[in-house]
């Protein structure tokens, strides 16, 4: 994975250069020519049941006689498309038309400048766009303040959507706050209800921000936070990079993930921290060649792999690496979850260099994940190989054993490598010894605490485990 970071270092470094301007800082301009492609579908409700059916159409022309269409040096202040940043007026209009001049010229800009709060209602920021577009907030930006000032016409299950871009930035010094309190106090969500059940009423919330069938992007420099539900989702993209991302969310705020990609390639995240009350990282279906390092997370659930296969579907993941991490204060450390019944396969993965301070599951891999009280143990797994866990080192909390392998009884877990795990209790003495069911492997170090439970070697059945694979 070294090489692989060091790639995406000279992928990003040809891209881009620094470049000072009267107006604006830290301005990304991009040299290389967008690839040719078709035009994918836009996010419909067929795709994904939290898309819009009818996205906006593609940016046109900007009029020579808008505001800051002329002698703006390629930026277009929202202010100067009338929007009023007092954070009681709707300046979605004005960030629209700063999008549509933006994208028609090269390394446009849209600034949403400091001192400014805007609010927004759910938006699709479309593309296809002239190259090196950037999209700067150094004021803050807002979605409206919960489910009732949330107009009736926008979809409830996204905010703001970026699509159908190549060669786009998302930077400032500012922040996208989420105003997710009134999102995360709703009926359905499970701290509402007695003992910790849901309760009937509206469910949906939504995510903050979502990227969508886009490529070569960066997203750095950011504070997002209380988002209602999902922070930053990536979804059918390749080529990303996210840097120096400041994201956080109260412990108990529900489902608020903070970065979450799926059907997504080619991904670096670095020099981050994540708070919130879901998963610091979810890495879900169809994702390959991630490079993750120098992230702090905690409180959260931890980085995850999964869950995969769910509703018996095919999940293929590879080539995963996550390293120089802290971990601390969360219910869950390094995890692979996956569904009873799925196919594919979770291959290549590697953990190393991790800090954990008071984690429950430090170390966990759960092939029974299940949502309901109905879950079947069944004959088609996800297969989980080829999955290393090196230097990872710290503290537990006793409730739960510091390391759980839970795999298929019929698709067992193979290649699983164990080097320098040290992991003490936070406090008191540890009740269960770590738990093994059908996973092999070794240890290459002594385990602490021991853990005696893993298989040598491999499964007879191992040959067979192909037609499992992607």
């Amino acid at each position: 994975m070294e090489l692989a970071r060091t790639l995406l270092v000279i992928w990003i470094t040809a891209s881009l250069f620094f470049q000072n301007s009267s107006n604006v800082e830290g301005r990304y301009h991009y040299h290389k020519k967008p690839k040719a492609k078709s035009s994918p579908a836009p996010p419909s409700e067929s795709q994904d049941p939290s898309s819009p059916a009818n996205p906006p159409s593609a940016p046109s022309d900007p009029n020579p006689n808008d505001p800051g269409s002329s002698n703006n040096n390629g930026v277009f202040d929202v202010t100067s498309f009338g929007a009023v940043g007092d954070g009681c007026t709707d300046d979605t209009a004005a960030f629209t038309a700063a999008w549509k001049a933006a994208c028609a010229v090269e390394s446009g800009v849209v600034l949403a400048p400091a001192d400014y709060r805007f609010i927004i209602t759910s938006t699709i920021f479309s593309g296809p766009c002239k190259p090196g577009l950037v999209f700067q907030v150094d004021g803050v930006i807002m979605p409206p303040d919960g489910p009732d000032s949330w107009p009736k016409a926008d979809s409830r299950k996204q905010w703001l959507v970026f699509y159908r871009l190549d060669q786009m930035s998302f930077t400032g010094k500012g922040t996208i706050e989420g105003n997710g309190q009134k999102w995360w106090e709703l009926p359905c969500k499970p701290h509402r209800g007695p003992n910790g059940s849901t309760m009937p009423g509206p469910c949906d919330s939504p995510a903050l921000i979502r990227f969508f069938m886009s490529s070569n992007l960066v997203v750095s420099n950011l504070k997002i936070e209380n988002s209602p539900q999902f922070h930053m989702k990536f979804d059918g993209c390749e080529g990303v990079l996210i840097d120096k991302l400041s994201i956080s969310s109260p412990k108990l705020s529900p489902n608020t993930d903070g970065i979450h990609i799926e059907n997504t390639k080619t991904v670096g995240i670095y020099n981050s921290m994540i708070a919130n009350g879901d998963d610091c990282i979810s890495i879900g279906p169809g994702c390959s060649d991630v490079d993750i390092e120098g992230v702090t997370c905690g409180p959260s659930h931890g980085i995850s792999i999964g869950s995969l296969g769910v509703h018996n579907s095919q999940a293929c993941v590879s080539n995963i690496t996550v390293r120089n991490a802290v971990i601390k204060e969360s219910d869950n450390g390094l995890r692979i979850k996956t569904w009873q019944g799925g196919m594919g396969s979770v291959t290549g993965i590697a953990f190393e260099n991790i800090q954990m301070e008071n984690v429950m599951n430090c170390i966990i891999i759960d092939q029974y994940y299940c949502m309901s009280k109905a879950c079947l143990n069944q004959t088609s797994a996800v297969h989980v190989d080829d999955i290393s866990f090196r230097n990872i080192k710290g503290t537990y909390d006793v409730r739960q054993p510091p390391i759980h392998f839970a795999c298929s009884d019929t698709i067992p877990c193979t290649n699983i490598t164990l080097s320098e795990v040290e992991l003490f209790p936070q406090e008191g003495e540890l009740l269960d010894d770590p738990f093994c069911w059908n996973a092999y492997g070794n240890q290459e170090t002594l385990t602490i605490p021991p853990i005696n439970c893993l298989r040598d070697g491999e499964p007879q059945t191992v040959a067979e485990l192909s037609a499992f694979s992607c």
